[in-house]
């Protein structure tokens, strides 16, 4: 199914994720009883938190997971833990036990991604489905702490992994693998400003791009893009 394009202001991009949100949620829990999704960091968390916290949702059947994790501790300022912490799940009353954090910086992060990937399989099964992931992206394309270029690009037999030689700092970190990403219920990807506009004419332009963002995103099966009107300045035929 071709990816879902939506432009308009950050504003309006974050009354249209918590709909969409609020849509998920009471569909998948209707099924199932359980509704799972992983989160980002950065600028799509101070965009769009503050007013997914407000979402009409059953938390206390929410299961919170993240794309990655920064090797830092959860009260660092540069945590995506501690980012939805303030932004969202402390607003919103998430209980604790729906909340499952990355311990990135643990000694032994190989131990520490082998026991998320276990936390995962318990909770959603094997291969892990998680409902919606929410994923920024970088202006060189990445996804959650997954580089261009990298060779866990490839990686099919981990659900996490640990990064020791990321490009941006710090270098070492925890992620998501591109098969559970992919593997999503849904896939919202959130674009602002002119330095995505790029990435995301070639996700959106570009089949055989090799970009992390285009290999998630065309190996998913329902994808959304929230993009800004700069984020969309370069695509053909924006909407």
């Amino acid at each position: 199914m071709p990816p879902e394009l939506i432009v308009d202001t950050p504003a309006a991009l974050a009354e249209a994720l918590a709909a969409r949100f609020e849509e998920e949620a009471r569909r998948t829990l209707a099924a199932r009883g359980l509704f799972s999704v992983a989160l980002p960091g950065g600028s799509v968390g101070t965009t769009f938190f503050p007013r997914l916290a407000r979402a009409v949702v059953d938390w206390s059947r929410t299961e919170f997971f993240w794309g990655d994790e920064r090797a830092v501790p959860p009260s660092d300022p540069d945590s995506n833990f501690a980012l939805a912490r303030s932004l969202w799940l402390e607003p919103a009353g998430v209980p604790a036990s729906r909340i499952h954090r990355m311990e990135a910086e643990v000694p032994d992060p190989e131990a520490a991604a082998r026991a998320y990937s276990e936390a995962l399989v318990r909770l959603l099964g094997a291969p892990p489905r998680l409902d919606l992931v929410l994923l920024g992206v970088g202006p060189d394309g990445h996804v959650c702490s997954l580089f261009p270029g990298h060779p866990l690009l490839r990686d099919e037999g981990r659900y996490v992994a640990f990064v020791h030689d990321s490009p941006k700092p710090p270098p070492r970190r925890l992620t998501l693998t591109v098969p559970v990403l992919a593997a999503a219920g849904l896939l919202v990807v959130a674009a602002l400003g002119h330095e995505k506009a790029e990435v995301v004419r070639e996700a959106l332009e570009q089949p055989e791009s090799a970009l992390p963002l285009s290999l998630v995103t065309r190996w998913a099966r329902r994808v959304v893009f929230l993009v800004d009107g700069e984020a969309a300045s370069r695509l053909s035929r924006p909407t």
